[in-house]
């Protein structure tokens, strides 16, 4: 079987707004709106100041997006998959993407929790192949029952 590759970053570039220009090794190109996450993680709160987010550089060779000045930290493939989920075509894969990303589950902690394989998870959380509806609909139920505090 061949390995999967983790999403690792060729250049990264800040605009205003809290907007990251990334792009990765794999030629894929996103531009992420982190506008919302600066105010919902305190960890990340200091970048909300002045130009702070403006610092930010590719760190560890193209494994993170760093604001050394602040000592903050993303990984490449945090930050690929919020951006999948803000650049979705469709609301089932926005809703996994997220639902994923919020429980930090790996791929085969979220293949048991919804009952499929973990190829599958990989294939869905690289935007590979669209989301069913039963899935989403899965990810819903499985806060609802197994994490109702996170619902």
């Amino acid at each position: 079987m061949a390995s999967m590759k983790r999403p690792r970053l060729r250049a990264v570039q800040a605009h205003p707004g809290a907007i990251l220009d990334l792009t990765y090794t794999s030629g894929q190109q996103f531009r992420l709106n982190m506008h919302d996450d600066l105010k919902r993680y305190p960890g990340l709160r200091p970048l909300a100041k002045g130009k702070a987010f403006e610092g930010a550089v590719m760190g560890d060779a193209g494994w993170t997006v760093e604001w050394p000045a602040l000592d903050i930290q993303i990984g490449a493939d945090t930050l690929f998959l919020d951006a999948l989920a803000q650049s979705a075509v469709d609301e089932n894969t926005r809703l996994f993407i997220q639902w994923r990303l919020k429980h930090r589950l790996t791929l085969d902690q979220a293949a048991e929790a919804l009952g499929v394989s973990a190829r599958s998870i990989s294939r869905y959380s690289s935007g590979r192949e669209a989301v069913p509806r039963t899935l989403a609909l899965a990810c819903l139920g499985w806060e609802t029952l197994d994490h109702p505090d996170a619902a």
